[in-house]
């Protein structure tokens, strides 16, 4: 295992172990275990590794990893998706989704992940998403999939 493997090892570790809810804090936390890792590098990682926050009760964000294997894997994004989910509404072509504060990167990323023929991508920010839908005629049948799924 390479150092930079070794790292991001260790970054899963912390961020199973912990609450860790900054990148000063992960970097603070490499270098206390011998990893050598400046705040660009710890940057780097958890976009590599996919990591996104969700709300903690100790620390008010944590980063988390979201792992899915074959088999569960709908059932936990939906789940993702059901947590955040708040409210949405369509404009155009759009679908702007928002979320519980500091769930919209991670409900973004299971939509991405669920592979809605629907949807182009999405841009997340702390409560809100944006979804770039594929045709405008098919935003409202992504708005019923949807409510099936939180429901």
């Amino acid at each position: 295992m390479n150092k930079k493997e070794s790292r991001q090892r260790a970054i899963i570790d912390l961020i199973e172990s912990r609450d860790i809810s900054t990148q000063e804090e992960l970097c603070f936390l490499l270098q206390e275990a011998g990893f050598t890792a400046t705040q660009a590098t710890v940057s780097r990682d958890i976009r590599e590794l996919s990591l996104s926050k969700m709300p903690s009760d100790e620390s008010g964000q944590k980063y988390v990893r979201i792992r899915m294997t074959e088999s569960d894997m709908d059932e936990k994004y939906a789940r993702v998706l059901r947590d955040g989910y708040v409210a949405m509404d369509k404009a155009q072509s759009l679908l702007v989704l928002k979320t519980v504060s500091g769930m919209a990167m991670a409900v973004a990323a299971s939509i991405d992940a669920m592979h809605l023929k629907e949807v182009s991508g999405c841009i997340a920010g702390d409560d809100t998403i944006m979804i770039a839908v594929k045709d405008a005629g098919a935003v409202d049948g992504l708005m019923e999939r949807i409510k099936d799924i939180v429901q």
